[in-house]
């Protein structure tokens, strides 16, 4: 191992006692007591390798200090400058690498272009943990589970909403109970969506809508979600504002049994659904489009098969129930000559929700929706 202070004659390249670990309290505590062995070429306790000596065996370069090959913070180093130049807006990494890591690499930066500050803001994220376990999930000690098996059980959008329910920075505990409260919350998410498109088509009858309220809450949240996204990324302070504006306009969404008199109020539902699908589709989670599979050509054929069932259902539903003005004895009859028809819509029902497929009776209409991105992997004819 060749260290760069024998070699290299002169003061230090970076003045100070460190750059990231100096200025940054949390990480005090290590910078200043890093040892070194008695033969050690160190000039000063915050010496790092530049250049490793080859080993036997490995790919080297040559140079004037011998063969060799780049240490580790210069790798990083290079390919960060070969891409972004010579600053960069935001530098992420697990926490374990805020010392010594970034810190070398802000050295080697600022030093090789002459800059006072190479990253502007450095995001530190915490380690991923299996509940119960004090060590994070890790490949070299066994404890990770793989994609593939994640997968046949939740969906990506469900860790996508798991991790954005923690600060980057805190470490999160693994476990298929947090798994299942992510599920619950982004399938609660989709059938307020699919409740208030529903209302919007007129199919969702409810009472008297208080308009100025909504108004409020969406000009409340879309400050709040501003607010906590500037608070170094306050992801679960974000989510709890979104999920509140939901909580409050489900709380309007009451279904009535008759007509209302006073004006529908679609417009409000449609501003609060496009900010709420703006906001999930920048995390990375999709809900305008669930009912589709992303690029599968057939999911809108599908679509278009489901709402032709649903319809065709709704008729026959319909149909059954309704018995005029007859007496009530003669009502009592045609429901009771009617009921296969009636236990028939009620298997279809079950047989669709086997394959993921919701369908919500109301009170002149039925609407459906996916109960999950596990259901629409296995859709049928998929």
């Amino acid at each position: 191992m060749t260290r760069p202070s024998p070699l290299l004659p002169g003061p230090p390249a970076l003045p100070g006692e460190g750059t990231f670990a100096h200025s940054h309290s949390s990480f005090q505590r290590w910078s200043p007591h890093v040892k070194h062995a008695c033969d050690s070429d160190k000039r000063h306790a915050s010496d790092f390798a530049l250049w490793k000596a080859a080993k036997p065996q490995e790919i080297f370069w040559p140079s004037p200090w011998g063969n060799g090959r780049p240490g580790w913070h210069i790798e990083c180093s290079t390919i960060s400058s070969l891409v972004f130049g010579s600053q960069l807006d935001i530098h992420s990494g697990g926490i374990d690498l805020a010392f010594p890591h970034h810190e070398n690499e802000i050295a080697q930066c600022e030093v090789f272009h002459q800059c006072q500050q190479w990253g502007n803001y450095f995001l530190h994220s915490g380690h991923l943990h299996v509940k119960g376990k004090e060590e994070k999930m890790s490949k070299s000690l066994k404890n990770y589970i793989t994609v593939k098996d994640f997968l046949k059980t939740f969906s990506p959008d469900v860790f996508r909403l798991f991790c954005l329910r923690s600060r980057y920075r805190s470490a999160v505990d693994y476990s298929d109970n947090t798994m299942q409260e992510a599920q619950h919350l982004l399938r609660a998410v989709t059938a307020f969506a699919q409740d208030a498109r529903a209302y919007m088509k007129g199919q969702l009858v409810c009472g008297p809508i208080r308009e100025d309220v909504l108004w409020e809450r969406l000009n409340h949240t879309q400050a709040a979600v501003k607010a906590a996204l500037a608070d170094d990324f306050d992801t679960p302070g974000a989510v709890d504002a979104v999920l509140d504006l939901i909580h409050q306009a489900n709380r309007q969404l009451k279904v009535v049994t008759k007509e209302p008199g006073g004006p529908r109020s679609p417009a409000v539902f449609g501003s609060i659904i496009s900010y709420v699908e703006q906001f999930f589709e920048t995390v990375g989670i999709s809900l305008a489009e669930r009912q589709f599979v992303s690029g599968d050509s057939g999911s809108a054929t599908l679509h278009s098969v489901v709402e032709e069932l649903v319809r065709f259902r709704l008729k026959v539903r319909q149909f059954a129930l309704a018995t005029g003005e007859a007496t009530k004895e003669a009502r009592r009859q045609q429901l009771l000559e009617r009921q296969p028809l009636l236990e028939a819509c009620d298997t279809l029902r079950q047989d669709l929700a086997a394959h993921g497929i919701s369908i919500k009776d109301r009170s002149s209409t039925s609407t459906w929706e996916l109960l999950g991105q596990r259901s629409e992997e296995h859709k049928p004819g998929s």
